[in-house]
């Protein structure tokens, strides 16, 4: 049911495909016969012994449980890497032009196929890290889904919209806008043609709203305006097989079963995808002299081991450059060799535009008379 969606960010939620009422098991999570016949199944997106306010789970009950697959085999990453150290460091401001999409005629191209690696750091396997990656597809994935389970996905669609199905219901996505789908959860992408767009992978950390501090109790990103999909499920079997894709330690494995995995018909908890608006940001800026810092401008933030310090922060500019946003990390992240060579986008004469800076110092200047 696309169009229909929970408000909030971070809530208790719950929510039961309505083809099936009564669906929610009343009163526990793993009753020993689920409604329907439904299989339980917990989704955790912490440690079972976190505190309270940073414990993450979802119960889901579906058709089917998901462990009911092949083995995992490898496959091919194409240009989805966590290899920091294959070209040398480049301390260069960098720019890039627009990644060119691929021609639909020319050759099918889905969000998987279509994910680039351009910069990052930091370690899957420890948990400690970023990626920040490129997607340019002009296909839907059919019968394919794509699973992390090194982190969690910030996706930033800067053309042409997208319609993800998740085991939680669907969303649409559209320039402008965001989505989170945190670590473990499956989805699959549909586009609408040449699409492109950004994704801000995170290793050990999920996202949050940042703090106000004498901003007060209302402002920046309000939790109200984030969007979590609700209960939506197909119960259909695929004869040729459903492949699943999941990244794992960096790289990708694939699995085939026979079923959709979308066969969620219910599910409550507080670990669950989500959408937000990027119109609905309320701007705290300066009105009188001075610029503030663009910390202001976070929408997003996951938090570093250390106070105060991000792992990365997804930051935007409204109004004045029609919603440019950043990627900011406390990291210092290496370029992947696609970035730099593979591509062919790599603006080589950004250096130039700066070079028209002349010196304006006057030494004779001085304050003028009160």
């Amino acid at each position: 049911m696309v169009g229909m969606y929970l408000s909030g960010f971070g809530n208790e939620f719950s929510s039961e495909d309505p083809r099936c009422p009564g669906s929610l098991p009343e009163g526990q999570n793993n009753p020993q016969v689920c409604p329907y016949g439904l299989y339980a199944e917990q989704l955790s997106g912490s440690a079972f012994t976190c505190p309270r306010p940073t414990n993450k789970r979802s119960w889901l009950y579906r058709i089917l449980p998901s462990v009911r697959h092949k083995p995992y085999t490898a496959m091919h990453c194409g240009n989805l890497t966590e290899k920091w150290d294959e070209v040398e460091p480049d301390p260069n401001q960098l720019r890039w032009m627009p990644f060119t999409i691929p021609k639909s005629s020319e050759k099918k191209v889905d969000f998987v196929t279509g994910l680039h690696t351009l910069c990052g750091a930091g370690d899957t396997k420890s948990r400690n890290g970023i990626g920040i990656h490129m997607f340019t597809c002009n296909t839907s994935m059919v019968d394919r889904c794509f699973n992390n389970s090194d982190g969690d996905f910030l996706i930033v669609p800067q053309q042409g919209e997208i319609l993800i199905t998740t085991e939680f219901g669907k969303m649409m996505v559209e320039p402008n806008e965001i989505c989170v789908i945190q670590q473990g959860m499956r989805f699959s992408v549909n586009v609408f043609g040449e699409t492109r767009g950004y994704v801000l992978e995170v290793y050990g950390a999920h996202f949050e709203l940042p703090d106000l501090g004498p901003i007060g109790a209302n402002g920046l990103a309000n939790p109200r305006d984030f969007l979590t999909p609700v209960a939506w499920y197909e119960d259909r079997e695929v004869a040729t097989g459903y492949t699943v894709i999941n990244k794992y330690q960096g790289k990708l494995f694939s699995s085939q079963q026979s079923f959709s995995p979308f066969n969620v018909v219910a599910w409550h908890g507080n670990y669950t995808p989500y959408k937000y608006n990027l119109d609905n940001f309320m701007v705290i800026n300066c009105v009188a002299f001075d610029h503030a810092d663009p910390s202001i401008f976070t929408v997003l933030t996951a938090k570093s081991s250390r106070p105060g310090v991000a792992m990365a922060d997804f930051v935007i500019f409204p109004p004045r450059w029609g919603v440019a946003f950043m990627f900011e990390s406390s990291f210092s992240m290496a370029v992947t060799k696609w970035g730099l060579e593979t591509c062919q986008r790599l603006d080589k004469s950004y250096y130039q535009c700066w070079e028209p800076l002349r010196k304006h110092f006057d030494p004779n200047w001085r304050p003028s008379k009160q």
